[in-house]
């Protein structure tokens, strides 16, 4: 197979093109440590030593998952940041979730977000287990009117997990107090994390 080499879109039209995506990776990023919401009339959020149980469980609607991708992001005077991703939606193409693993030159950390639909119990935050191993949660920091986001440092034997493991179980708790599961491929995560990024949106600067 011909490995695929990064493609570079400089200029105007390729900081157009990566302005919409800039803003939401950075939304990502600086919201990820704000406060756990809390809807009016909620429960107030259980801490992470609180047990929580749902009363029963269902697979969530078929889901379609997009390949996973690498993208990256250069602006001038700081260091390049990539993000490795992978989209999944509804038959009818709505929106149903996705996950970004994002890493910055430098930084030994990682971190992990996922966009979810709206209209799920907060507090029980995100499960995740790759092939049926150990459950890593994930809280909820912030919602929007149509899609909310759980974002934390990666943890390191999670990412260790997602590099050799075959399926990632997602779970999340609705509002009707039921489990829903989604599974997603994870065969390509690891050349795809390392491995040259499909496009790299870099701003320059005209003399």
């Amino acid at each position: 197979m011909t490995k695929q080499q990064p493609q570079r879109s400089r200029g105007r039209s390729g900081l157009q093109a990566a302005i919409p995506i800039l803003l939401l990776l950075t939304l990502g990023i600086a919201m990820a440590n704000a406060q756990q919401p809390t809807l009016p009339g909620a429960d107030p959020p259980k801490s992470a030593t609180q047990e929580f149980a749902p009363r029963g469980q269902r697979e969530a609607r078929e889901i379609k998952y997009s390949d996973w991708r690498k993208t990256c992001f250069k602006t001038p005077g700081t260091n390049l940041v990539c993000r490795t991703s992978i989209t999944g939606t509804f038959g009818s193409g709505q929106f149903a979730t996705r996950i970004d693993l994002i890493e910055r030159d430098g930084d030994k950390a990682a971190r992990l977000q996922l966009f979810l639909p709206v209209g799920l119990y907060l507090q029980a935050g995100v499960r995740l287990t790759i092939d049926q191993g150990v459950t890593h949660q994930v809280p909820y920091t912030w919602c929007l009117t149509n899609t909310c986001l759980a974002a934390d440092v990666a943890d390191p034997n999670l990412l260790k997990e997602m590099e050799t493991g075959q399926k990632l179980l997602l779970e999340v708790v609705d509002y009707s107090i039921l489990t829903v599961s989604t599974s997603l491929p994870l065969t390509e995560f690891a050349k795809v994390r390392r491995g040259a990024p499909v496009q790299t949106f870099e701003q320059s600067i005209d003399e």
